[in-house]
């Protein structure tokens, strides 16, 4: 009985050794992935800030400058894109707004942003644009890989519509959380014009008949879990000029926004919370489960060597066996 016990326990004990790091290297990777569902929005906030009065074509000091941003999973586009290229893929459309004080519209540009649900690389399909520009993104944007790593990434840029890196800058602890710091600086770079400008009968193409340019220029700023590879805290130095032509007097350069931009305190918060919901899951399945069957692997193993010894060891209490010929228990 004790043998046979012994026999199955030492199969259950193979069988979670071997459990352990198929959940890790090959269930994780499949199960780990962004919904394509998901909607997401975020309120971040430039207190003071610059910004351009095009009525006078001066800038001014306001005292807040709002930025509301929405991530919307878009599923139709997803299932059709997976159709071609046999991947699971996440769509998202993403909107950047930005109002003036008065909550009048500063700047709108669309994105539609196409990448893969596991690792978060960018899937190039019809459709992916940003402001009705066709783009190529390589790198991430908006959420690193699950299990960031400590290195330097390519970060897509949606102002340049170009890719540079940001760095990894260290180690923190934030809100309770250990965190990676990124930081990226993109440098004074002329970009397009938004599609939809903030006063009624200028457009783009007039602007730019009349010789004047649009420059950029941030820092840009993340705390990312590096568990979900989700950020919980994102901040940008954003500075934005106009430069040259007949718009301006002089044909100078003037300010048409600038501001530390920052997530607002109560965004910071359901982030968080949020973030820390999900980084359990994601270590269930890189952590818990694999070592924990990896640990009841090696206790079912010393059970059944345990029950296999106590089987092979003679019981003490047995008679010996009589001599031939002979009858024991006395005359």
């Amino acid at each position: 009985m004790r043998r046979t016990a012994s026999l199955v326990l030492l199969g259950l004990a193979a069988f979670f050794t071997a459990l352990s790091p198929l959940m890790r290297w090959y269930a994780f990777p499949r199960l780990a992935k962004i919904p394509p569902s998901q909607y997401q929005d975020m309120v971040l906030e430039a207190r003071p800030a610059t910004l351009l009065d095009y009525g006078t074509m001066k800038a001014r000091q306001v005292p807040e400058v709002t930025i509301v941003q929405t991530l919307k999973g878009n599923v139709a586009e997803a299932d059709r894109i997976e159709r071609t290229t046999g991947r699971d893929v996440v769509v998202w459309d993403a909107l950047s707004y930005v109002a003036g004080p008065d909550g009048k519209m500063v700047s709108e540009i669309p994105e539609r942003y196409i990448f893969d649900a596991h690792s978060q690389d960018p899937v190039h399909a019809t459709g992916e644009m940003v402001d009705g520009d066709p783009v190529r993104r390589s790198g991430i944007e908006y959420k690193w890989p699950f299990l960031t790593e400590k290195r330097d990434y390519a970060y897509f840029d949606p102002q340049t519509r170009t890719s540079a890196p940001i760095h990894y800058k260290g180690t923190r602890t934030y809100r309770g959380l250990e965190v990676y710091y990124f930081e990226q600086a993109i440098p004074w770079t002329k970009v397009p014009l938004p599609k939809k400008m903030p006063v009624k009968g200028i457009t783009p193409e007039a602007v730019e008949k009349m010789g004047t340019t649009r420059w950029y220029s941030t820092t840009r700023m993340f705390w990312v879990d590096p568990v979900t590879g989700a950020p919980v805290n994102g901040e940008e130095i954003h500075k934005e000029e106009l430069r040259g032509g007949q718009l301006l007097p002089g044909g100078g350069k003037v300010t048409a926004f600038a501001g530390h931009v920052k997530m607002r305190a109560d965004y910071v918060d359901a982030t968080v919370s949020l973030v820390k919901s999900q980084r359990t899951l994601v270590l269930l399945l890189t952590s818990y489960l694999p070592w924990g069957f990896l640990a009841l692997g090696a206790v079912l193993l010393a059970v059944s060597l345990h029950l296999e010894a106590r089987a092979r060891r003679p019981r003490r209490d047995a008679a010996p066996p009589a001599a031939d010929g002979v009858v024991s228990g006395g005359p």
